[in-house]
């Protein structure tokens, strides 16, 4: 019998973290196992598994959704956990540096094709355009230097580093939520903001009340907090609502063991086990914890100054009208098959309806079967969650996409599919990641209760095998770690999804600090 690697110490601190044994275990087997890549049938393509929608049903889609919603309790779903690190990538690399930053000699490195200093190019010619450079100029010249003249003199060291550290702004460890994004004649606004902005115009209820969850890390949730007690009333008055806004952190239960190259428990220099957070689809507990009806789900870096957000609006509507239209659907069939309905022509357009409009091949034994066996599959079928996933015309920006993808007993399913989940050794599979025309900007709409109004416990829904495996580093030591199945990949695996084509205004993510100078998030 194999000698365990845990110690009892170990087992102690396993329990400490909300974890169990046969958990690490589970963990430690995907790592050695097979890497669980997907098997691509096809992208899903327009009128292939991706819904055009025409001027009349946009109209009527967001004119159903504008009377239905309102009745029904909507929450609006932010993971707002990231750091902002990654917005700053160059500009730490420059600082990182032990030489002086200079325009001259950031210029001459850019010339010879340094992408980091073509950034920072652009980033200090843009600089008095970013919605922070207020509180930057407070900084600095509390600090006894002239931004005017540090600017002029190309003098970018004091700039970077008052930006981005702890002896000033903070900004590469301070959560995107935080960070100002958009200037107005009354004052910026940050990225958390701008979400209690939208909500307003499509998760308020028939009480005028806009209900709101982000997901943030323990370190920023007082912060969080604090800026919501601050803006919250100025918001109210303004738009004649009150917010129900709450805040969750991902458990620590949901962390993963991180593992040596050859798989075997990284240990830390105190010998204890090394734990990593478990990705985005460590927040399916915080999903499945709302109680709600439906749920809206969208970046906390994804969106727009008040001049555009229409678009954004009309288009929330129109992918909440088409869920409340097939849930109307699904529910009306559900209560009849509960109901012992087995009629011939009653199964026959209830297999129609799961081909045809959810676009799920019925297998040939089941169209063969008896009826009470016909009756059972669609009851298992139709009864899930719904997500219905807006899709944008690729543009070369980063993010999972729409395909076709066959599971391990064949049956074939719309899935939205990252990169790392495609064998990268694998030509075919390879060559229909290239065919793929649409991407996902994660922009979910949700149907999380039964026809009978039961929430449904959404871990019976996943994928428990679409996990992603990477390489990382600690302390300069390389790493394996382990995700759970991403929250809209396998964690909605065996939802019923629909994909339909949003326009690219719709999607305005803010990756890098330089994103905000784009025209769409300028603010006229």
């Amino acid at each position: 019998m194999a000698q365990s690697p845990f110690t009892p110490d170990d087992l102690q601190q396993i329990e400490a973290h909300g974890l169990t044994l046969e958990e690490v275990q589970r963990q430690l087997a995907l790592f050695k196992a097979r890497t669980p890549y997907l098997r691509l049938v096809s992208p899903c393509t327009p009128d292939n598994g991706i819904t055009v929608l025409e001027a009349k049903a946009m109209g009527r889609l967001g004119e159903f959704y504008a009377q239905k919603g309102p009745e029904h309790q909507c929450i609006k779903f932010v993971p707002a956990s990231g750091a902002a690190s990654r917005m700053f990538k160059s500009l730490l690399k420059y600082l990182n540096k032990e030489e002086e930053i200079t325009r001259e000699r950031v210029s001459k490195a850019a010339a010879a094709g340094d992408e980091d200093a073509e950034k920072l190019l652009k980033f200090m010619e843009g600089i008095k355009r970013f919605a922070f450079f207020q509180d930057l100029q407070e900084v600095l010249t509390q600090k006894g230097f002239t931004p005017e003249t540090l600017i002029e003199q190309g003098r970018f060291r004091e700039i970077i580093h008052f930006l981005l550290t702890e002896d000033g702004l903070n900004y590469a460890r301070r959560p995107k939520g935080l960070l100002r994004f958009h200037e107005y004649p009354q004052g910026s606004r940050t990225a958390f903001e701008e979400h209690l902005v939208e909500a307003v115009f499509y998760v308020q209820d028939q009480t005028n009340t806009c209900r709101l969850h982000f997901t943030v890390s323990h370190e920023h949730e007082a912060d969080f907090r604090s800026l919501f007690t601050e803006v919250r009333p100025g918001y109210q008055r303004r738009y004649g609502i009150l917010y129900d806004t709450d805040f969750s952190t991902q458990a620590l239960s949901t962390d993963t063991i991180a593992v040596t190259l050859d798989n075997r428990p990284l240990r830390q220099p105190d010998g204890r086990l090394l734990f990593r957070p478990g990705g985005h689809g460590a927040l399916l507990q915080n999903l499945n914890a709302l109680q709600a009806d439906i749920l809206f789900i969208k970046n906390i870096d994804n969106v727009v100054p008040d001049r555009l957000k229409e678009e954004t609006f009309r288009w929330k509507r129109i992918l909440g009208g088409l869920l409340l239209e097939v849930q109307d659907e699904i529910f009306g069939y559900l209560r009849r098959l509960a109901s012992g309905e087995e009629t011939v022509s009653f199964l026959s357009e209830v297999t129609d309806y799961i081909e045809n409009r959810l676009s799920y091949p019925v297998p040939e034994a089941v169209k063969e079967a008896s009826p009470s066996a016909k009756r059972s599959y669609a009851l298992e079928r139709l009864n899930r969650p719904i997500r219905v996933c807006g899709m944008v015309k690729n543009v070369g920006e980063p993010g999972g996409g729409p395909f076709w993808v066959m599971d391990a007993d064949g049956e074939i399913s719309r899935q939205i599919v990252e990169t790392a989940q495609i064998d990268p050794d694998d030509p075919h599979q390879q060559e229909i990641l290239q065919a793929s025309t649409h991407f996902n900007p994660v922009d979910l709409v949700c149907g999380v209760r039964d026809w009978q109004g039961t929430p449904f416990d959404l871990g019976r829904y996943t994928d428990p095998d679409a996990v992603f495996i990477s390489r990382k580093s600690k302390d300069g030591q390389d790493l394996k770690a382990l995700e759970h199945p991403g929250l809209w990949n396998g964690s909605m695996a065996r939802w019923i999804t629909l994909f339909v084509e949003v326009p690219k205004i719709t999607f305005n993510p803010v990756k890098t600090v330089n994103d905000l100078l784009r025209d769409e998030h300028r603010p006229g």
